[in-house]
């Protein structure tokens, strides 16, 4: 049915028109009328408006426009609000708005309803305040999804009030109603807990923090801290959500990514400490116990938390939870034993089970990520689904709700452009286009099981984010694709249209004085087969024709040609490449070095398929000429978790060679491990295959994943090669018990 509603948005007058509204996010349904509304130097409201909405309407318009209170029969501006009829389809945030030349008149169930036809009027004025004047119309509106959502870590990196409130200003004005607020982790505690005052005391500073790529391993030797919220700047902020119909919910850590909380209270863990807030980012293997005494913590932490709140679901974390600790403590054992449990994957959901009891009794349900799936998911509990879109689907096929949070779409951390022309990035690479392309509800639910999808969430983790200005530029224009997505309007085969509209909203946010990336602007650059091996195309959202570009480093500026069409590669080389304007830079400067092999541009299947999160390109990416960066995990990478990467390349005809090469990477704070071992084999015939060289752990190690096999004189048709991952983590690791992530970047041949 969506499908169908979108085709035929596609195929309205108003996407051809010369009036075509730049709304984001698109609304259901579009009519227009004849005739125009014209803005007047005074806009008259009905002075029976609802209060709240009206003023916030008023506050966001107040620098272009004056208000006037008068009557309803003499308003340009009228509400009113319907009664909603028995078995109607329409949701509470159904709106009707309807401009006629002479006024603007609004109909909804509630006023949150209200409240999202303002954000609509609003962007109208902005888009049309220099003609003064609107296209009369009707729209008739709501949301796909009820939970539209945008997260923020706090612990990594803290931000003030006023900082969160701008945030929730930016969810509200494109029609985002759950603010996920991140409030404990591993790196600070960041809620006041009056019963435990040591949680800010301590657990709300550390000693320094990480900086730089992971793999430096370098810290700034700066104190970070105290920060925290008290309970009245909380109190302050929900109330700020809830004037723009905004759900609050709070995140508190459990079982793992404890140790701020421990470092106050270290009788809460397994062993005895001391603990500190940690100063790196990762996973960490001391959680809290599952005694009686952390169950009587958790239950007055949450009492509070509860009071603050008045979301339906409360977060309890529940993601990342090494079990190290658990297997090697006599009580945890005990406890196992006593309860019948599996194992510490049991003992995880037993804890799983208790608070959601317990949070159950204060009439409130919990979301977990989708670990809390882990030994049996607890009867009531929702799941968001992060680590791709499977925990989703197995809370929906068992009756859960699930909010769809896939890290390959919607993680707002990673690289949103050219990894090497971006700040520094967690990893990943999710551009706008990506973002714009996902759909909530997985191909694998049926209809009666889609019911069970909430919606979607973005979040945004601050390890790589040192300022507001940092955030600003990590969610924008992505917010804007998920708000699409959200809505329900999204149509990826339009992508265009929508990047078109996002260009007219970045004069809003131009105002706003909003620190938007503009990485849609910059040079995209796509590794393609040609005949002689690949070839690189470059595209940009502007002109094509504005393109210039180098083949040997140097500035674009100096001596470039002008892109006419895909750049051949068949030696080393770097492109460097940007968009021009009669002569004048627009764009960052984009590069791209290419090293290819007898393996660039050949056929390559792969015998298991990469994580979602970190397969852009798919197999050909170990093929496409391209060593990868080694502090940025983006474009160049495929990642695999607890797989091995068996590959076959069809070199196409027997092709001499005598080297093989790869590299891994070793990161053992994101659970990246090097890789366990290496074969390689030759065939002619793509079935008999004869292994030529093989590497231990040992040696990988020694090279530190940068491997370079001699394979003597060889001469044939096929390379096979099988990359070992290096299984569970270990114990004294972090992500112990977990399976290992193996990373692969280009698999040449010389």
């Amino acid at each position: 049915m969506r499908f169908l509603l979108v085709f035929s948005l596609l195929c309205s007058n108003v996407f051809f028109s010369q009036t075509q509204l730049n709304l984001i996010p698109y609304p259901q349904k579009i009519n227009t009328l004849s005739g125009e509304f014209i803005v007047p130097a005074t806009l008259l409201l009905d002075k029976n408006l609802p209060k709240e909405e009206t003023e916030y309407f008023k506050n966001r318009l107040n620098s272009n426009l004056k208000f006037s209170n008068v009557d309803a029969s003499a308003a340009h501006l009228v509400y009113s609000q319907l009664k909603k009829p028995a078995g109607t389809k329409h949701t509470d945030e159904f709106y009707t708005l309807e401009i006629s030349p002479k006024q603007i008149q609004i109909q909804s169930y509630t006023q949150q309803g209200y409240f999202l036809a303002l954000q609509t009027l609003i962007q109208l004025f902005q888009e049309y305040k220099a003609d003064q004047k609107i296209p009369a119309l009707k729209i008739e509106d709501e949301p796909k999804f009820a939970w539209r959502g945008m997260h923020l870590d706090v612990c990594r990196h803290f931000f003030t009030v006023d900082e969160v409130k701008q945030y929730i200003d930016y969810l509200a004005m494109y029609k985002l109603n759950t603010f996920h607020w991140h409030l404990t982790d591993d790196q600070g505690w960041r809620i006041e807990i009056k019963k435990y005052p040591k949680l800010t005391e301590i657990g709300s500073k550390r000693k320094e923090s990480m900086i730089g790529a992971y793999v430096d391993n370098t810290f700034d030797g700066k104190p970070y801290g105290p920060y925290f919220y008290t309970q009245e700047q909380i109190k302050d902020v929900v109330k700020y959500a809830q004037q723009r119909h905004i759900t609050v919910v709070p995140e508190i850590e459990m079982p793992g990514h404890a140790l701020a909380a421990l470092s106050a209270y270290p009788q809460l863990a397994c062993t005895k400490g001391p603990f500190e807030a940690a100063t790196k980012w990762g996973v960490f293997d001391d959680v809290f116990c599952p005694k009686e005494e952390t169950f009587t913590f958790l239950e007055n932490v949450l009492d509070e938390v509860i009071q603050l709140f008045p979301s339906q679901y409360i977060h309890i974390g529940g993601d990342e939870c090494p079990k190290t600790r658990w297997k090697e403590c006599a009580h945890c054992q005990e406890l196992i034993k006593k309860n019948n449990l599996k194992d510490e994957h049991g003992l995880q959901s037993y804890f799983i089970h208790r608070i959601e009891k317990y949070v159950n009794s204060k009439g409130r349900k919990i979301i977990g990520w989708d670990e809390i799936l882990e030994g049996g998911l607890a009867p009531n509990a929702a799941v968001m689904s992060w680590t791709g879109v499977s925990g989703g689907i197995e809370a929906a096929k068992t009756k859960h709700f699930a909010v769809m949070t896939p890290g390959a779409f919607c993680y707002f951390d990673h690289y949103q452009g050219d990894p090497q022309s971006e700040p520094n990035a967690f990893g990943g690479y999710t551009p706008l286009d990506k973002v714009y392309s996902y759909s909530p509800v997985p191909a694998e639910l049926n209809a009666e099981q889609a019911k069970y999808i909430l919606g979607v969430q973005g979040n945004l983790w601050t390890e790589y984010i040192l300022d507001f200005k940092q955030v600003q530029y990590m969610i924008f224009p992505r917010l804007m694709a998920l708000s699409e997505v959200g809505w329900g309007t999204s149509d990826p085969k339009g992508y265009k249209n929508f990047e078109n509209r996002v260009i007219q909203q970045f004069k809003i946010l131009d105002q706003m004085k909003v620190n938007y990336a503009r990485s849609i602007y910059n040079i995209s650059g796509k590794v393609i087969h040609a005949s002689n091996g690949v070839a690189y195309e470059l595209s940009t959202s502007q002109n094509p024709d504005g393109i210039k570009y180098t083949t040997d480093g140097t500035d674009p500026a100096m001596n470039s040609m002008s892109y006419r069409g895909a750049i051949p590669v068949s030696k080393p080389m770097t492109i460097k490449s940007a968009y021009f304007e009669q002569g004048q830079l627009k764009s960052a400067v984009s590069s791209q070095q290419f090293t290819p092999s007898k393996t660039t541009g050949k056929n390559i299947t792969l015998e298991q398929q990469p994580s979602e999160n970190y397969s852009f390109g798919g197999a050909f990416t170990l093929v496409d000429g391209i060593i990868g960066n080694q502090k940025q995990l983006g474009k160049t990478w495929l990642g695999f978790q607890g797989k091995d990467v068996i590959a076959i390349i069809d070199l196409g005809q027997k092709t001499q060679f005598s080297e093989i090469y790869f590299n891994t990477l070793e990161n053992k704070g994101s659970w990246i491990h090097l890789a366990k071992s290496a074969q390689v084999f030759v065939s002619d015939d793509n079935t008999n295959f004869k292994m030529i060289k093989e590497i231990g752990k040992d040696e990988i190690q020694n090279a530190k994943g940068k491997i370079r096999l001699n394979v003597e004189n060889q001469n044939s048709k096929y390379i096979k090669i099988k990359i070992e991952n290096a299984g569970i983590i270990p114990a004294g690791n972090p992500g112990a018990d977990s399976k290992a992530w193996l990373f692969v970047d280009e698999i040449g041949a010389l």
